[in-house]
């Protein structure tokens, strides 16, 4: 296919047929591997639910199979006969938990948008039916998954000593989940809290090391929710950057380092700024900021609570 011949097909479709030429051809071969959606990203400039339709349209057409921890390899029409070495199972051995760690395994790879019943059931090798005697929604799933994730990150028993000591060790702790799990800041609401009983698990913990401060149990739960929507703010980018990344093909340091450092060094007439050139590198670095910001909020909340503090005789 070439990608620049005009065409009104819409995207997916030129996608699966240049993926489908390939198999045809012989470049591609039964068991193959067939490229990734990240790989379908960065080859044909489209964005992931894209990738995603092409390769669904493929497996709908009997070109190719999903083999679970492997990928998506080329088959070949008609009925198959299963190796020994075939990973799949039937869909008696189906279960809730399965299915949740096929749902974190597409999320984690590929972002929620590639995530559907539909998608899974092609993944496990079931029929669509059988995902919902276990799981009755979309968004039930993805609130099994966010409470697997808080799962991963238990908070420490018995906490460290002091209230300020307690709230940073929760928001590394969540930082540490959205970095694996990019897909989950943008499943978590404050205003819609998740029914995750995980979840909750962190909010009491927090909650715990504010306890005997003097504050008012409005004050407290501001102040756990400020911090932890900080973290999710913050982490909100990550998945935009994983995507970024797999489209562009270099990571966000060599962005930085080929194209956003000598635009922040260069020469500015703005008075403001005449100092960028002693900027050390790396500086708008995610993680750099997100360390930033929490010892700043961390020194907003010693301000609020510090009066309190003394007069409960306690050390932040």
């Amino acid at each position: 296919m070439s990608r620049t011949e005009p065409s009104s097909d819409p995207p997916f479709l030129r996608i699966t047929a240049e993926l489908r030429r390939r198999v045809e051809s012989g470049e591609l071969r039964p068991g193959d591997l067939l490229p990734s959606t990240r790989q379908i990203v960065r080859e044909f400039g489209v964005a992931m639910a894209t990738a995603t339709k092409a390769l669904a349209a493929l497996r709908q057409a009997g070109l190719a199979r999903p083999v679970p921890g492997v990928g998506t390899v080329v088959d070949t029409p008609g009925p198959r006969q299963r190796s020994p070495h075939d990973r799949r199972r039937p869909a008696a051995s189906l279960d809730r938990g399965r299915i949740v760690g096929a749902g974190l395994a597409v999320a984690d790879a590929e972002g929620l948008a590639a995530l559907s019943m539909r998608r899974l059931a092609a993944d496990l090798d079931v029929t669509t039916m059988a995902l919902y005697r276990h799981v009755s929604s979309r968004e039930h799933l993805i609130l099994l998954m966010a409470d697997a994730v808080f799962g991963e990150f238990p908070l420490p028993e018995p906490p460290p000593p002091g209230w300020r000591r307690c709230l940073e060790v929760a928001a590394r702790q969540q930082w540490a989940m959205y970095q694996r799990h990019p897909w989950l800041a943008r499943a978590v609401s404050f205003t819609r809290p998740l029914p995750s009983s995980r979840a909750m698990a962190h909010s009491e913990w927090t909650m715990r090391a504010l306890d005997g401060l003097g504050l008012d149990p409005a004050t407290s739960l501001h102040i756990h929710v400020c911090v932890a929507a900080y973290v999710r703010g913050v982490a909100t980018s990550l998945e935009a950057e994983a995507e970024a990344a797999a489209h562009s093909g270099i990571t966000d340091e060599q962005w930085m380092d080929a194209r956003g450092t000598p635009a922040l060094k260069g020469p500015s007439k703005n008075p403001a700024f005449p100092n960028l050139a002693l900027v050390p590198p790396r500086s708008l670095d995610l993680g750099t900021l997100f360390e930033f910001g929490l010892q700043r909020l961390l020194e907003g909340i010693v301000t609020l609570i510090d009066e309190p503090v003394r007069r409960a005789g306690r050390e932040p």
